[in-house]
């Protein structure tokens, strides 16, 4: 059951710490809280670590509000109705879109913004006199968020300004992408050490950032680095620690039931309600039409629909189809949106169909903003230790991790999703990737994964990729604009 969490209500926080602090005498507002003034105390101290959790809600936390990098992968498109955002979020769909696209700004600022908030717990909270122990967690947490979107930056733009203070300077330039990731590394390395483990929360608190959560981030910020042996030990880390398992039931990890479940390592906690303290996320994305549960983007690709190995229980558990039942819910979908979109030879290349991984039992548009977006699940962490341990030439072990996600996905059914025995290092990180595909898809790691594992080119050329361009995106032009020169634009974008 959803629980009301301290960070879900960030509260004065969230509206005090970037107001304006001086007036034209230079002295501060009498009367009002400023950045100089906040945070003084211990409960300043949670309301400011809880500021920066806030960030992850901000519906342009979310690529910028609309799920693009599973609409650039080969998971999913545009959706919605066929003309709406079709100038926006329709480029993304063949990667035609260019330095003004719509969204990156509001991404790129947010993650900017969040990082600011952090900073403002790292060196204010420092310097407050309360509890040791809690202060030096709320340090660890606001660490474990700034990896965080650090991480999200460097893997969609590459070099980008390096911020390590709440006061930066006016014009700031690129730092090289190896430098945000020392600094990712670092921040996650401090979080794990001085993070208690998920089990050591009391119910009420779960949700905030744990030690298990930097492990797991730790092995996905090397595995992006091609560090294979630090992603395998930090993977395993988090696997001996005994404490995640995998749901029994793969439907549930992404679902109502499964909010802060066993599998979930790190997540967005939400309330059903318009705005902060909700998650439009989910929303965004919902069925459209009948029943009227959203805007209806991402909807999954009939590459991925195909792509699914026989009777595979993935395929349903992840694809809302026009037609079936879904907590007595008849599936009707839109009616201005065509069933079926056809190509020039009358092949089915789109049909309307929706995420079903945000689907939240309900009533309403706003029972959507409810669902708590997995932004680290136990199965992502076996498939990372399975990858990790096949380029580290421990096929053995990689099989049984693989298998272990294998074994879930079938639910009992020996039958199907046969055991997966393939020893040969390249046929198995194949395959690896192809069940990374069918687990976590439409949960936005698809085109990522694609573009570190060189595979984009061979798998995207043909929606319009191009290797060299695409791997990152654009600097957002009104960045570049405002920097007067000293942010240049990335590569093949000029």
């Amino acid at each position: 059951m959803k629980t009301l969490k301290k960070y879900i209500l960030p509260g004065l926080a969230s509206l005090i710490l970037f107001a304006g602090c001086e007036d034209f005498l230079d002295k501060n507002l009498q009367g009002s809280l400023t950045q100089d003034s906040f945070p003084t105390s211990a409960s300043d101290a949670l309301l400011a670590t809880n500021a920066v959790y806030s960030t992850t809600r901000n519906w342009n936390f979310n690529s910028g509000g609309f799920p693009i990098l599973d609409v650039m992968s080969d998971d999913s498109h545009k959706g919605s109705n066929p003309n709406d955002q079709l100038p926006n979020v329709g480029p993304f769909d063949n990667f035609t879109f260019t330095t003004t696209a719509d969204g990156l700004d509001r991404w790129w600022a947010t993650l900017y913004e969040g990082i600011k908030r952090a900073h403002v717990v790292i060196e204010k909270v420092e310097t407050i006199p309360m509890d040791e122990e809690l202060k030096t967690r709320y340090i660890a947490e606001a660490r474990f968020l700034r990896g965080l979107f650090y991480f999200d930056l460097v893997r969609a733009w590459g070099d980008v300004p390096l911020v390590t203070s709440s006061t930066p300077p006016l014009k700031l330039t690129k730092s090289d992408k190896s430098l945000i990731y020392e600094l990712i590394v670092g921040d996650f390395i401090f979080a794990k050490d001085n993070l208690p483990l998920k089990s050591e929360y009391p119910e009420e608190e779960l949700g905030r950032a744990t030690q298990g959560a930097a492990k797991a981030y730790l092995a996905k910020a090397y595995l992006f680095q091609g560090d294979f042996v630090n992603a395998e030990k930090y993977a395993l880390e988090v696997i001996s620690s005994k404490e995640y398992s995998l749901e029994p039931d793969f439907a549930d990890a992404n679902s109502l039931i499964g909010e802060n479940s066993v599998e979930s390592i790190f997540e967005v906690g939400a309330l059903s309600l318009e705005g902060n303290p909700g998650n439009q996320y989910a929303n965004t994305q919902g069925v459209r039409g009948s029943p009227n549960r959203g805007w209806g983007f991402n909807r999954p690709s009939v590459d991925l629909r195909d792509s699914f190995e026989p009777d595979d229980p993935r395929k349903d558990a992840t694809i809302i189809f026009l037609g079936e039942t879904l907590d007595d819910v008849l599936i009707l979908g839109d009616g201005t949106t065509p069933d079926e979109i056809k190509d020039a030879s009358n092949n089915v290349i789109e049909i309307e169909c929706y995420n079903q991984k945000v689907w939240i039992p309900g009533e309403n548009t706003i029972t959507q903003w409810g669902h708590n977006r997995r932004l680290m699940r136990y199965a992502d962490v076996l498939l990372m230790a399975a990858e990790a341990l096949n380029e580290n030439d421990n096929q053995t072990d990689a099989l049984k991790y693989l298998e272990e996600v294998r074994e879930r996905a079938r639910g009992g059914n020996t039958a199907i999703l046969q055991e997966i025995t393939e020893t040969g290092k390249t046929a198995l990180r194949d395959l690896i990737l192809e069940e990374r595909r069918h687990e976590l898809a439409m949960e936005q790691h698809r085109f990522w994964d694609l573009v570190r594992t060189g595979k984009a080119t061979e798998v995207l050329g043909p929606l319009g990729f191009v290797n060299g361009k695409h791997d990152y995106l654009p600097i957002p032009q009104s960045e570049v604009d405002i920097s007067q020169g000293s942010l240049e634009q990335n590569t093949n974008w000029q």
